[in-house]
Parts: C-alpha cells; structure tokens; sequence
C-alpha cells in the first residue's frame, strides 16, 4: 500500500475556491491548495468563454512556475457566467449583486468555467472551457434582497451558486452540475488523460 502511495501524482489546485477543492474531495483526490495571486482584472479577452479560458491558464501557470510545486499536476480554473455576451464574475458589492439578480430572473444565462492542467515535470499544458446553461427562477425582490443580505452572491461568480443558499432560485441547468459549482470533473478526467494520467491512480 505504501508503494502506491508513493508513486500518486502530488496533484496541486490553484484556486482558494472551497466549493472546487470540495468536489475534487468528494471524487477521492486531495489536492493541496496553492492561491495564484493572479490579478484577474488585469486580464482580458474577446469573448466570456476565452476569458474564462486565459484566466484559468493564468492561474495555473504562475502556480506551476514555482519551485516548490516541481514534479506536480497544476489544476487552474476560473468560472464567469455569460449573460446578454458579457462575462459576469464577483459582484463588486452588494448593489451590484442585486442588480444582477433582478436582470438574471426569470431568463438563462451560461455557466463558463476554464480548466487548464500543466504537468510540471514536462512542462506541458492543456486547457479547455466546460459550459453550462443555467436558468434562473423568478425570485422576488425581498428574496433577492434577503440573499444578498447574507453575502454569499460576493464570494461566487456570477453572484449565484448551485451548493449554497440560492440554489432554490434556479430551475434547471443544462450540463454539468459540478462546472456550474466550479470544475468539471469529467473534463478535469480528460484533461488528465491527455497527460497519460488516469484520475484513479490519483485517489487517496
């Protein structure tokens, strides 16, 4: 048992997300948590799904560029959702994640979540963007005002999460659950065999 031990991948996540390092938890892996520091505003790109895309290989490259992490697999990613061809991230405050909120209701928008991997021992990256259309229900004012109040929508792309307190204020989604939450597992899955790593040889 200590043999296999030895030989799994030391697997890194460059994000101080917890809802991401909770479902590469729940999928048996144990990364260990390295924030990027990368200055998101600072990025830019033509469409919500590239940027998506350019922030996550940002976030993932200056993890991976650190001697500490030599030998690891580097996981980035980012998420914004797309409404009316703009990429929405964290609200700014509280006034903006109720505006948001009151322009979401009752309509759908796409879930944009990039992936990148680099395998610091061949230096090598590949990166994807997961998308998934979510439609919003039609929460009134006072519960809009009531969730903002608890200020969860600051902390989340999109000013709306699947595993917290606004959940009841979305109807369905079209796609993957976890990208929505922020990581595609079966993609991270694909990812990870394009480095020739099987995601079970990762499990602790």
């Amino acid at each position: 048992m200590g043999r296999m031990t030895d030989q799994r991948r030391r697997l890194v996540l460059a994000s101080a997300s917890p809802a991401r390092l909770g479902l590469l938890r729940q999928a048996g892996l144990e990364p260990e948590v390295i924030v990027s520091g990368v200055d998101e505003d600072a990025l830019s790109a033509a469409n919500p799904a590239a940027l998506a895309l350019v922030l996550a290989e940002a976030k993932a490259a200056a993890v991976a560029a650190r001697p500490a992490v030599a030998g690891a697999l580097v996981i980035g990613c980012d998420s914004v959702l797309e409404l009316d061809g703009e990429a929405l991230g964290k609200p700014a405050d509280a006034e903006e994640a109720t505006a948001r909120w009151k322009s979401m209701r009752g309509r759908a928008g796409v879930l944009q979540t990039g992936h990148c991997v680099i395998d610091t021992t061949t230096g090598r990256s590949v990166s994807r963007t997961a998308s998934t259309t979510v439609h919003f229900g039609s929460p009134t004012d006072a519960e809009i005002a009531a969730y903002v109040a608890s200020g969860e929508p600051l902390y989340v792309a999109g000013a709306f999460t699947l595993d917290g307190r606004s959940a009841p204020f979305v109807d369905s989604i079209e796609g993957d659950h976890g990208n929505v939450i922020g990581l595609s597992l079966p993609l991270l899955r694909r990812l990870l065999a394009e480095h020739e790593v099987a995601i079970t040889d990762l499990w602790v």
